[in-house]
């Protein structure tokens, strides 16, 4: 009778661990020399380097390869901090959507990334995981408006993140 409590019980615990939500959404269609440029961070969950990231921003430019050269810079902890960079490379890993990229920082391993959200301007995206783990809101301007804003948090809400842990980077131009 007890081994099969803790077996309902093991079985009952590995089900919860397994997650039932549907894929992220990714836009229809990205027009990729559009979105290649200099997207400001407005807001992430964010990896480990970039924890206490100031005057983040991110810039793509298509390579001759139809790779994606991209730069990451910030200020480490404050706006006078130190200069940091990363340049992973960008795949598109979808064709005909042009929103599903793998990210390479270290070979051989592409990170997965997912463009959410993109407006019609190409002035705001989001950037998102189908993890759920890791987030980037991000525009052409260092600051949206703070409707705007809520409306993107919103958003991530109901793809399933805990918006809990977004928080806004700090940029100051």
């Amino acid at each position: 009778m007890k081994s099969r409590l803790i077996a309902s019980l093991a079985g009952a615990l590995l089900l919860a661990g397994c997650s039932s939500r549907p894929p992220i959404t990714v836009v229809p269609h990205v027009d990729l020399p559009r979105f290649m440029g200099d997207w400001y961070v407005i807001a992430n969950i964010p990896t480990f380097i970039e924890k206490g990231a100031h005057n983040a921003v991110e810039s793509y430019r298509m390579n001759p390869d139809g790779t994606i050269a991209t730069t990451f810079t910030f200020r480490q902890d404050s706006f006078t901090g130190p200069q940091k960079r990363h340049e992973p490379t960008g795949f598109v890993l979808d064709q005909q959507s042009n929103a599903i990229w793998g990210m390479r920082f270290i070979w051989p391993i592409k990170a997965d990334y997912r463009i959410v959200y993109l407006n019609p301007e190409y002035t705001q995206t989001i950037i998102g995981r189908e993890k759920r783990d890791y987030v980037w809101i991000m525009a052409r301007t260092p600051s949206i408006p703070e409707a705007e804003y809520q409306k993107l948090i919103e958003l991530l809400r109901r793809e399933g993140y805990d918006v809990a842990n977004i928080n806004k980077v700090p940029q100051q131009w």
